[in-house]
């Protein structure tokens, strides 16, 4: 006897929020082994296992679908880092334990880091001002600012502008970032350490002195 004939399983239908991140994924893959240039729509599509014209259905031309890979990897690396520290430590622990997951990124995260600097650094505006820029960070400045503001209020953190201490943060994390991607050699965690040694010693509040040791009490 033959076995009965199976009928082919109907594919199931991917929902546009599925979709979307599936070409999204394919685009930084692409984009951190081809460069900016090499990520054509094509390739793209051909990486993410769909049609050109799906591609196109849901981002409208390259330029969008750069620019909306390059946020969503923005707050997918943030979010790994926020869910690598212990948030509810004191905030000098959580800032420590930050700028350490950071420095890891190139390790744990290279492909997406590549994939970023890529599109920062070629994507574009029509009159040549970067389409991904600063005010891609607004969301991150003010995460961080409300982490300042918690320190500040547990006595932990001086007071200071927690909006610039935000952006002077992460302009050092960034710095970090690209020294250690250009200087392989470099000891990551030692770099981060001493970053956070000299944030944390910049802004933290000042331990009330104490007498010296073996002075005596005076009694009135």
């Amino acid at each position: 006897m033959t076995a009965p004939r199976r009928e082919p399983r109907p594919r199931r239908r991917l929902s546009e929020e599925v979709r979307r991140a599936q070409i999204i994924e394919a685009t930084v893959a692409v984009v951190a082994e081809l460069g900016y240039e090499g990520a054509s729509m094509a390739r793209i599509a051909e990486r993410a296992e769909v049609s050109k014209g799906l591609v196109s259905h849901y981002f409208a031309d390259k330029d969008q679908l750069m620019e909306t890979a390059a946020r969503t990897t923005l707050v997918a690396l943030r979010e790994h880092i926020a869910g690598a520290v212990d948030l509810t430590a004191p905030v000098p622990e959580v800032i420590r334990g930050a700028i350490h997951q950071a420095a890891r990124l190139d390790a744990t995260h290279r492909s997406e880091l590549t994939a970023l600097r890529q599109i920062s650094a070629n994507l574009r505006e029509a009159d040549g001002t970067r389409r991904f820029g600063l005010a891609d960070y607004e969301e991150t400045y003010r995460g961080q600012e409300a982490l300042f503001r918690r320190g500040q209020d547990e006595g932990t953190l001086r007071d200071f502008d927690t909006r610039i201490m935000a952006i002077t943060y992460q302009g050092a994390v960034d710095t970090m970032l690209a020294y250690l991607h250009e200087h392989p050699e470099t000891d990551a965690r030692h770099y981060a350490d001493s970053l956070a040694d000299i944030i944390i010693a910049a802004i933290s509040r000042p331990r009330a002195a104490g007498p010296a040791p073996g002075a005596r009490h005076l009694v009135p």
